[in-house]
């Protein structure tokens, strides 16, 4: 076997590999390599799930697969991993909470004292995701979010969930980004709903936990990104 259908078989058996990997990382900067995976996973109705701010690479159905792959009841579920509706609203937040703030870190390009990653090449170094990917607290999020997530027994139940689905990453008390936390949630569709939606206003106050009630309402994107879910956008890996 060459080596992009070794590295179709080996992202379809781990569903995702790091941009580290020695094929990614060939991948990426080979032309015809590149050309030839696309081509191997639009076979068989995949596409290639990547994005610089992410440090690992995933796989997708195409849009003209996933009617027939999924049905007319599937592309209308809320999601296509079984998760309930109070572990969707969960990921949701992780999402805002984890992922909004190390985009908003990554392109201000944050000096970090790695060396420039040539993938990544520009007038400033792209940020690892290490340096910048904010870690969360159980007992944080528990206090602030179970009464709206189902309190401590649902909230433990969909972190499982999520954990196994690859979207977080569990060390004792700490609930870090996962390997397809920011790859299959679309950011340009999920964060203007964010910052503009629902969650504009829990987000502010996590930003600016001093600020006036009042100042807050009258500026919800106060010291946020000006784009940023009514409704959470499907992963579909």
């Amino acid at each position: 076997m060459d080596e992009a259908a070794l590295l179709v078989a080996e992202l379809l058996a781990r569903r995702s590999l790091p941009r580290s990997h020695p094929r990614v990382r060939k991948a990426l900067v080979n032309t015809d390599m590149f050309a030839q995976v696309e081509q191997r996973l639009a076979d068989i109705g995949l596409r290639w799930m990547d994005n610089i701010y992410a440090e690992h690479v995933s796989l997708a159905l195409l849009p003209a697969a996933q009617t027939s792959v999924m049905g007319e009841a599937g592309l209308n579920a809320n999601n296509n991993l079984d998760l309930p509706r109070d572990g969707v609203a969960l990921l949701v937040v992780l999402w805002a909470l984890i992922v909004l703030p190390k985009r908003e870190r990554q392109t201000s390009r944050a000096p970090v004292a790695e060396p420039q990653n040539e993938m990544f090449a520009s007038s400033k170094p792209l940020p690892a995701v290490r340096d910048v990917s904010p870690v969360l607290s159980y007992k944080a999020l528990l206090e602030d979010y179970g009464p709206q997530l189902g309190k401590k027994t649902r909230l433990d139940g969909n972190l499982k969930l999520l954990e196994r689905h690859g979207f977080i990453l569990r060390r004792q008390d700490d609930i870090a980004e996962g390997p397809l936390l920011d790859v299959l949630l679309d950011y340009d569709i999920l964060a203007p709903r964010i910052l503009d939606g629902a969650l504009a206003d829990v987000l502010v106050k996590e930003q600016h936990p001093q600020a006036p009630a009042q100042a807050l309402s009258a500026n919800p994107l106060a010291g946020g990104d000006a784009r940023g879910p009514a409704e959470p956008v499907p992963p579909h890996p």
